[in-house]
Order: C-alpha cells, then sequence, then structure tokens
C-alpha cells in the first residue's frame, strides 16, 4: 500500500492523486485531528482560558426543558495551573543562557553565538512554551530582507508535516496553512494561504474563497519559488534550495503529547470544585423555604415581602421553616488537596506551597523536591539538542556558502544551564571546604554567585596581578624567592 510519501515522491501523470488532492486532503485531516485539537486547548488553558469559563447554572423549566437559572451564583475560577506548570519547566531550562561548546575552535564559536545569541534565546524560550503546550514547537531558518539568515517561530496549528519515518526524525515535506485578510472590491475577506515545501522547492496555493475547499496557485506570491535566492552576477536573483526542509521540530517528547493532555481533566475538576464551592458560599443566605398555609399569591410576593419588610403573612396553623445547605469542609479540602498534588506530580511540576518543600530547606531537600521537574526537563533537554543540532547544520551550510569555511566536522555541544533552588550558605560553605581538593574553576562554576565562570576567572587573575604589583616583594619561591636558609646553602 502506497503511503502519502511514497506518493508525493513520484507523482507523474499517472499517480493515483494529483499534489493538490493530496494538501486538500492532509489538510482536511489535520484540522479535524485531535492532535490539532490538543495544540488549540493547550495554548487556550496557558491563556486561562479553561473549559470553567463555560459553564451553566441551569434547571427544569416548563415541559422539562433546561433552562439557565441567573438568579443562582454562577463562579467560574480559573486556576492557571497549566500556565504555572508551562512557565516553570522553561524557566528551569531555559531561562539561563546555554553554553557552546566547539572543541576548542573559537572561531566557529564565535560564529555560532552569533547567530545563537540573546535574540535567538529568546524565541527558543518563546518554542520551548509552543512545544509543552502542543506538543511540538516549529522554527522556520529563512533570510530576511537584509539577506541575513534568520529563525522565526511558526504556530504549530499552521504545520502539516510529512515524515519519512514512523519516529518522525525527518521530514519529507511540509504543509503550511495560515489566514490572511484581503479586500476584494470592498468587502474586506479572509484567505487561506497554503504553502508546500519539500526539496525541490515551494509551492504556494490558496484556497478560492468562491470554491469552498479549492486549491489554487497563488500567483501573487509567486506559485513555484525556491527555498531562497541569492543575487548573482549583473544583479541577477538565482534560485537555490536547501539539502534539508527549512523547518524544525522542537518536540516537547518522543511522542509530541502537549502536557494538557495529561491534566486537562485534573485542572477542569479543581475549576469546577472550587467554582461549585465559591456558588455554595454565596447561595447559602438564600435559604429554602418550606411554606405552610401561606396568605399570599403566589412565591414572587412572598420573597418580596420578605426582603422589604422583612416579614410575611400566613393563615392559620401556618408557618414558615428552613432548609439550610450544609458544606462538607473537610471532604471539600481533602479532595482539593489531592487534586494540587496530583496535577503537580503527573504534571512533573514543583508544588512550592507544599508541606515538604517548606519544611526542609537543605540543599539535599531541595535536589530531592526538583526530581519530577528534573525528569521532564531531561526529555525536554534530549528533544532539543538533537533540534538544535538540525538548526546548526543550517548555519553551517550559511557559513560555508558565503565565508567559505567548513565546520560541518567540528563537534558542536549545546549545555543547558538549569535554574535550580538553592541553600546559598550551604553551598558557599562546601565551595570553601572544597578548596585544593577540585579545581578552582569547578569551584567558581558551582558558587551560586557566579553568572559566567570565565569572567569570573579572568577577574580573579587580574586581582592576584594587582597585589602583585602593589606588593612586589611577595614572591612565591617558583617566580624566583625563597627563605634565607635555602639561599644561605644556594650560596655555600
Amino acid at each position: 500500500m502506497s503511503t502519502t510519501q511514497d506518493i508525493i515522491r513520484n507523482l507523474d501523470d499517472n499517480a493515483p492523486m494529483t499534489l493538490r488532492e493530496i494538501i486538500t486532503q492532509e489538510l482536511s485531516d489535520f484540522k479535524g485531528s485531535e492532535r490539532r485539537k490538543l495544540m488549540i486547548t493547550g495554548q487556550e488553558y496557558y491563556e486561562m482560558k479553561t473549559d470553567i469559563l463555560k459553564n451553566r447554572r441551569t434547571g427544569i423549566g416548563e415541559g422539562g426543558r433546561v433552562i439557565d437559572v441567573e438568579n443562582l451564583a454562577n463562579n467560574k475560577l480559573v486556576h492557571g495551573f497549566i500556565r504555572k506548570l508551562v512557565d516553570q519547566k522553561v524557566g528551569y531550562l531555559l531561562s539561563k543562557p546555554f553554553s557552546i561548546q566547539t572543541d576548542g575552535n573559537e572561531p566557529y564559536k564565535e560564529a555560532l553565538e552569533g547567530y545563537l545569541g540573546k535574540s535567538f534565546k529568546r524565541l527558543l524560550r518563546n518554542v520551548g512554551k509552543n512545544a509543552i503546550n502542543k506538543g511540538i514547537g516549529w522554527i522556520q531558518v529563512y533570510y530576511n530582507d537584509k539577506g541575513e539568515l534568520s529563525f522565526k517561530l511558526i504556530p504549530s496549528e499552521e504545520i502539516v508535516p510529512l515524515w519519512k519515518d514512523a519516529a518522525h526524525t525527518e521530514l519529507d515535506a511540509i504543509i503550511r496553512f495560515y489566514d490572511v485578510e484581503v479586500y476584494e472590491a470592498k468587502n474586506k475577506v479572509t484567505v487561506t494561504k497554503v504553502e508546500f515545501w519539500n526539496l525541490e522547492g515551494v509551492k504556494r496555493y490558496k484556497i478560492d474563497s468562491h470554491v469552498t475547499g479549492q486549491l489554487i496557485p497563488d500567483e501573487d506570491a509567486g506559485a513555484d519559488t525556491s527555498h531562497f535566492a541569492v543575487v548573482g552576477e549583473d544583479d541577477v536573483e538565482e534560485p537555490l534550495n536547501w539539502e534539508q526542509i527549512p523547518f524544525i521540530p522542537f518536540k516537547y517528547n518522543a511522542e509530541e503529547m502537549p502536557l494538557v493532555k495529561v491534566l486537562k481533566t485534573l485542572v477542569d475538576n479543581y475549576d469546577k470544585t472550587m467554582s461549585d464551592n465559591a456558588n455554595n458560599l454565596e447561595d447559602l443566605p438564600n435559604s429554602t423555604y418550606v411554606l405552610k398555609n401561606y396568605d399570599g399569591a403566589n412565591l414572587g410576593e412572598f420573597r418580596k415581602n420578605l426582603s422589604l419588610y422583612r416579614a410575611i403573612k400566613v393563615s392559620g396553623d401556618g408557618d414558615v421553616d428552613t432548609l439550610s445547605l450544609t458544606i462538607d469542609t473537610e471532604a471539600f479540602k481533602t479532595h482539593v488537596g489531592m487534586l494540587r498534588k496530583n496535577i503537580y506530580e503527573f504534571g512533573r511540576g514543583l508544588d512550592t506551597q507544599s508541606e515538604n518543600f517548606a519544611q526542609d530547606k537543605s540543599g539535599t531537600a531541595i535536589r530531592f523536591s526538583y526530581g519530577d521537574l528534573d525528569l521532564d526537563a531531561n526529555d525536554l533537554e534530549n528533544e532539543f539538542q538533537a533540534a538544535l543540532e538540525q538548526l546548526i547544520w543550517f548555519i553551517d551550510q550559511h557559513l560555508f556558502n558565503t565565508a567559505k569555511v567548513d565546520y560541518s566536522d567540528i563537534n558542536v555541544d549545546i549545555l543547558f544551564n538549569r535554574d535550580i533552588l538553592i541553600n546559598e550558605t550551604e553551598s558557599i560553605t562546601n565551595a570553601k571546604d572544597s578548596v585544593g581538593i577540585i579545581s578552582d574553576e569547578t569551584i567558581v562554576a558551582n558558587h551560586p554567585w557566579t553568572t559566567d565562570t570565565q569572567a569570573e576567572l579572568d577577574r580573579i587573575k587580574k586581582e592576584q596581578e594587582s597585589v602583585m604589583d602593589d606588593y612586589p616583594s611577595l614572591v612565591t619561591k617558583d617566580q624566583g624567592g625563597g627563605n634565607d636558609d635555602d639561599n644561605q646553602a644556594n650560596s655555600n
């Protein structure tokens, strides 16, 4: 049986489907897929748009119809667990600048730092949020208007990847679709742009607004173009294609499963439980009244007399009683406590309000508390290092094409610096006790006040040289000095 990728690679006049038909089918499948719905849900929950906001207080009306009840409290309490956990994971792994190692090749390291500088590190944090919220984030490699190699974040819900393998490690092609607003005559309409990227170039389409779902070539954007173009002799542009698809996947995990899939039911139940409790507290003063021989026309008049005059009229042996709502506080506390614990456990996060974290602030206890967060960060780091390796391939190709320098054989390591809470006093004491046992560089690197190890070592060296300049008599034996006995022995 032919796969979609096989069909794309072997398109000809006798192919069972045309390229446009394949793109249309893939778009339709992706738009209706559970994967894309989770991407949108993940972003909504990060933006505090949870399902509790759709909650209604309803009752049974005439004829058994369900109706909205407006006179009852309808609190919609949103708790930002997803946002906190996503920001926690991104902050833990990606907030500190990463380090680049190039086997001692300083020119190559400086070149990479130029492309992977502050703006890219901000981009990496944003693609980290996308990856956790949506299971996968995407960065596109392109040349900007100045001809500079650049990178930009592409929303994951706009990308349909066509993979070569089941493990999703290599791309055959990419379909990207996005909406733009344009004017047709005097009317503003939304047009869906569709791009098909493969190793042969880019085909650009748009969905005809007059014929629903039909792809037509986008002549305005260039229906058939290359990945990029360079200006050659006589200012003539030469179309060129990369040897890889210039879209790089940054996965949250190997399964591309977003955090919201794990936590949605727990967060929804927490929101609902807290909102229902708030509703009960708010409705509690409005007790249910039990009337006996009420001397009035209807219940509306009863509530009016009660609110205006604080009194009602009854007949004969009439009476008024109330039924009060009893709230089981302990059961409520136990339930929401377990929900909170499960959210942080299965979300692999650090609950800084937990009793265990508050009681013991030793270095060992803190490291133990970070166990689940570390576990999740390990998966994220592995996926991001693989993605950065693909991205560096494009930088290497660009440097070879422009500077005529081939760095492709040099091994590059990207080291992420995790941002973990520590007991500073304990760490400083351990650093002092390690002098003479391990190298000064290791001690400086692990000191809690160090932000740049090499810069700190340079400052220490400069201070030591300054002391020697101020006090030239303080010369060590290795520098030509010595004690009197040694000098006397030498003279003999």
